[in-house]
């Protein structure tokens, strides 16, 4: 697979997690952000395990719950709190901060070296996802927000130490993931029913909702992110994560009516801007080619015959 279609595909994670905002706030029962992150997780989880048929072995056990506590189990909550707690737009554009924060753990943890225009990315992808908050929408809950920043946080730190442990050689890409949303998904559901329980009613447009979440939102998404995730350089998801502000704002716009201004289409275009530049100037390392040309063997190998 060549790079420029393994960036398209990585793409269309964020693009699935943006709609996230929409239907959370249209379609899901309101005042269980847990809830909703434990059907997200744990049923998409299960079905992965069971297609792929691999379970985690050693230190993967650990390793599991650990990128699925950051990935999911943290990350998921946060989420649905911050798309309750704000306008859709500016829930996802807090994300802007993420390019930032990937850039700097890449460099502390991974040595990754920082380029000064992949920098520039980072900020003017921030500076332009800032504008977005700043639209007239911008209505800034402060446990909203506190919620969005946690959130790209902990992912952040999860797409560093996925890239660093890699994938066990001979699993395939919908097994890491199955192990993650189980492991995420176990996490959440203690939390869940002694917190927020079921809700009341879960109608029609919820199940749904739900549904759209646990597939597009969940197995399909997170298969296609960790592989992106191992095989390119780690700034380049970071950027890519920045889609996801960008399809959020204009669903609000667009299906819920909310307002859009000129600040704000300027806000859009720097970001468009940053992450295109990003994708540019973000090019694999001779280690990050050379892991995945071993992540490509182990998937041959393990190809049925």
């Amino acid at each position: 697979m060549n790079r420029l279609m393994l960036v398209l595909l990585t793409a269309l994670a964020p693009i699935a997690w943006g709609t996230t905002y929409l239907v959370t706030t249209e379609l899901l029962p309101p005042g269980h952000p847990l809830f909703a992150g434990l059907l997200r997780a744990l049923p998409a989880g299960l079905l992965a395990v069971l297609i792929s048929r691999r379970l985690p072995h050693g230190s993967w056990w650990w390793k599991s719950f650990v990128l699925g506590a950051l990935n999911i189990g943290a990350l998921f909550p946060l989420l649905f709190l911050a798309a309750e707690r704000l306008p859709g737009g500016v829930a996802a554009a807090v994300a802007g901060a993420q390019p930032l924060i990937v850039l700097a753990l890449g460099a502390l943890v991974l040595q990754e070296k920082i380029r000064p225009l992949t920098a520039a990315a980072a900020v003017i992808g921030a500076g332009g996802v800032a504008l977005v908050v700043l639209g007239p929408a911008a209505e800034l809950d402060f446990w909203g927000v506190l919620a969005a920043i946690g959130g790209v946080t902990a992912t952040g730190a999860g797409m560093i130490l996925t890239k660093r442990w890699g994938r066990p050689d001979g699993v395939g890409p919908v097994a890491y993931a199955g192990w993650q949303l189980s492991a995420g998904g176990l996490l959440l559901l203690p939390l869940t029913l002694a917190v927020e329980g079921v809700p009341a009613e879960i109608d029609g447009g919820a199940a749904l909702g739900y549904l759209w979440l646990g597939t597009a939102g969940g197995i399909v998404a997170y298969t296609l992110w960790f592989r992106g995730v191992q095989r390119l350089p780690v700034i380049a998801p970071g950027l890519l994560a920045l889609l996801s502000p960008i399809v959020a704002t204009t669903l609000g716009v667009l299906v819920a009516g909310e307002r859009f201004t000129g600040l704000q289409a300027i806000g859009l275009a720097l970001t468009i801007g940053a992450l295109v530049l990003g994708q540019i100037v973000a090019r694999p390392s001779a280690a990050d080619a050379r892991r995945s040309r071993r992540t490509s063997s182990a998937a041959a190998l393990a190809a049925p015959r």
